[in-house]
């Protein structure tokens, strides 16, 4: 399945059903009155969130979508049918934006949730509806509404736990191909991950999802390389696993490059938790890798993770003191949610 994270389509809610004008005619009755009903409504257009669906690439190829138009009056008194609803669905942490892609309308994060975009027009009145005691034969019938229609942006950040960041072959695919059944693609040269990939990586008897992105590079947040399209993908994470790449001329520079990126693009992200771990170390010695942890150390403040997604070391490590991580998060969300109790309790 091909990945699509933004999309622009069309929508429009149906229009009201029109009122009938009519009048009772039966054998043996005079003065029968107006009998003409009111039309139907238009059907809404709502967008729905469920969770087999990890992408928009369904709105690359159908980008309108209305709903039905309500029926209309008949004589009798009898109401138009209501439109049918047209359900957009999209995948959890789908945003909707305005035209200018910067306004948003709505945002699903939970499978199940259901909000409507548009309203369909209100059905006519037919002429029974304006019958009097000083108007008792009304010749009039209004029209249907004109339901709601305009474009939207759909926008998806993908819903991780973990976000992987780093230079352009830094070995973030390596290390999500090493811990969960995802299947990136691995080569030996940058930008080989073009869209964001998920895993899930189970550790003991929890698991959570992490997401690898495209590498970031100097200027990213101007448009540079891939840019910074994707880095909305990891908005929702918990904690960031930041990789640098032993084998890095100078993995200060290559650390501070992405965490300026970062600062340039929100400093939500800045404000996550982080774990750092040197890749590759299966590629240089052990004098190398020191030399690289000090001069890292003196930049993260903390001592760098040795990892090697290869040959499996340090990747237990990497993995509970993320889920440890998780944890601390996860509690920190209960006690702010928790009601807090006042006054004297019996």
């Amino acid at each position: 399945m091909k990945f699509l994270d933004l999309s622009k389509i069309y929508i429009k809610a149906g229009d009201g059903g029109n009122g009938c004008l009519s009048f009772r005619r039966e054998k043996y009755i005079e003065h029968g009155g107006p009998d003409g009903g009111d039309g139907g409504k238009g059907g809404d257009v709502y967008v729905v969130c469920v969770a087999n669906l990890n992408t928009l690439i369904d709105y690359r190829f159908q980008q309108h979508f209305k709903a039905q138009t309500g029926g209309g009056g008949m004589g009798k008194n009898r109401a138009g049918a209501k439109g049918d609803d047209c359900l957009i669905k999209v995948p959890p942490g789908t945003e909707i934006l305005d035209e200018d892609q910067e306004t948003v309308i709505a945002e699903v994060t939970e499978p199940g949730q259901k909000i409507r975009i548009a309203k369909g027009g209100n059905g006519g009145f037919g002429n029974a509806h304006f019958k009097s005691s000083t108007n008792q034969a009304p010749r009039r019938a209004n029209p249907g509404q004109t339901g709601e229609e305009f474009t939207i942006w759909l926008r998806l950040k993908l819903i991780a736990d973990v976000g992987l960041l780093g230079l352009p072959n830094a070995g973030k695919s390596t290390f999500l191909a090493a811990v969960s059944a995802a299947k990136p693609k691995i080569a030996d040269y940058p930008f080989t991950t073009l869209h964001p990939n998920l895993g899930v990586v189970n550790i003991g008897t929890r698991e959570f999802v992490a997401a690898d992105i495209p590498g970031l590079i100097e200027g990213a947040h101007e448009g540079k390389g891939i840019g910074t399209r994707f880095l909305g993908h990891v908005e929702r994470t918990k904690v960031l696993l930041h990789l640098v790449d032993v084998t890095s001329d100078d993995v200060v520079r290559a650390y501070t490059t992405v965490r300026n990126e970062l600062a340039a693009y929100s400093d939500d992200l800045l404000a996550l938790p982080e774990v750092v771990a040197l890749s590759k170390c299966d590629a240089v010695d052990a004098e190398t890798i020191n030399a690289q942890k000090q001069s890292l150390q003196s930049v993260t403040k903390t001592e760098p993770l040795q990892l090697s997604a290869v040959s499996g070391t340090g990747v237990e490590e990497v993995k509970w003191l993320i889920a440890e991580h998780l944890d601390a998060q996860r509690l920190r969300e209960e006690e702010t949610s928790a009601p807090k109790q006042t006054g004297w309790q019996p």
